[in-house]
C-alpha cells in the first residue's frame, strides 16, 4: 500500500463516519433546525457536525496539514502544501428535503489533486480517485460513457435562483444546449454530478460552482477518461479559479464548448 492509498482510506474512514452521522440527521430532515447563509444557500446542524467529525478524523492523524471547509474558518498548519478540501454535505438543499446528497474530500498538494473521494450515504456509493491510479466506485474502475450521439447526451446542470450571484447567464446557457440532446439533468450536488460523469449516468456538466466541491470530481473524471476545461476550452488555471467549468466525455465536451461559445457572458 502507497502513502497516497493510505491517506485516501483515512479519508474513506472519515467519509463513512460523516456518513452515519448524516444519515441520522436525514432521517428526520423535517425536523432540522436550519440557519441560513445567504439566498438558496443553507446550514444545518448536520453540516456542522459532519465537518467537525472529518477535521478532527484527518487533522489528527496528519497534524500540522492544512484543512478548508464549507462551514467553519480553513484550518492553516505549518505544512500548507499539503491541504485537504472538505464539503461535509454537497447538496444541501437535496438533504433539507429528503434527497440524495454527497460528501466530498479531496487532497491537495500545491495545485495538484493528489487523491479525492464522493461518498452518497443513502445509496451507500463510494466514487474514489488517486492521481495517476484511476476512478472507482466501491472498487470497480469508472470509465466515462464512449456515447458520441448528440440525441442521446445526458447533460447535467444547475439552475440558480434569481438572487444568487452564479444566477447571470445561466438560462441562456440551458436554452443553447437542450433542444437536440437526450435530457437535461439536475442532479442538485455538484460533486455528485461529476461523479455521474465518471460512471457514465451522465455524459456531460456544466455549471459554475466553488472548486472545494468539484475537486474530488474533477480528478474522479479525468481518471475515467473524460475532459474537463472551463467554458472557453482553458484548463485549471482558469476553472479552479472562476468554477465555470465543463466536465464531460470527449463528444459531450465538444458539443458544449461550441454551444456555449457565443452565449452571451462575462468570460474573465
Amino acid at each position: 500500500m502507497t502513502e497516497i492509498d493510505k491517506i485516501l482510506n483515512d479519508m474513506i474512514d472519515a467519509a463513512r463516519q460523516a456518513g452515519a452521522l448524516t444519515l441520522e440527521h436525514f432521517k428526520r430532515f423535517r425536523d432540522l433546525e436550519i440557519g441560513i447563509k445567504g439566498p438558496g444557500d443553507f446550514v444545518s446542524d448536520a453540516d456542522r457536525d459532519s465537518e467537525t467529525l472529518i477535521r478532527n478524523h484527518l487533522l489528527s492523524r496528519y497534524p500540522g496539514w492544512s484543512l478548508t471547509g464549507e462551514e467553519f474558518p480553513p484550518t492553516e498548519g505549518e505544512n500548507q502544501d499539503y491541504r485537504f478540501l472538505v464539503d461535509p454535505i454537497d447538496g444541501t438543499t437535496n438533504f433539507l428535503n429528503g434527497q440524495h446528497y454527497t460528501i466530498t474530500i479531496s487532497l491537495r498538494h500545491g495545485r495538484q489533486t493528489l487523491c479525492g473521494l464522493i461518498y452518497n450515504p443513502v445509496s451507500d456509493e463510494m466514487f474514489t480517485a488517486i492521481q495517476g491510479g484511476g476512478a472507482f466506485l466501491n472498487g470497480e474502475r469508472l470509465q466515462v460513457s464512449q456515447s458520441q450521439d448528440v440525441a442521446l447526451m445526458a447533460v447535467g446542470t444547475g439552475l440558480p435562483t434569481p438572487n444568487l450571484s452564479l444566477h447571470p447567464g445561466a438560462y441562456a446557457r440551458l436554452d443553447a444546449i437542450r433542444a437536440p440532446i437526450g435530457g437535461v439533468r439536475i442532479v442538485g450536488s455538484a460533486a455528485n454530478s461529476c461523479a455521474y460523469v465518471a460512471c457514465g449516468r451522465l455524459t456531460g456538466y456544466f455549471e459554475e460552482t466553488g472548486f472545494g466541491d468539484t475537486a474530488a470530481g474533477i480528478l474522479m473524471v479525468l481518471e475515467a477518461g473524460g475532459v474537463v476545461t472551463d467554458w472557453w476550452g482553458r484548463g485549471p488555471e482558469y476553472y479552479e479559479a472562476t468554477g465555470a467549468m465543463i466536465v464531460a466525455n470527449p463528444a459531450t465536451h465538444a458539443y458544449l464548448i461550441e454551444q456555449l461559445k457565443d452565449v452571451p457572458q462575462k468570460n474573465p
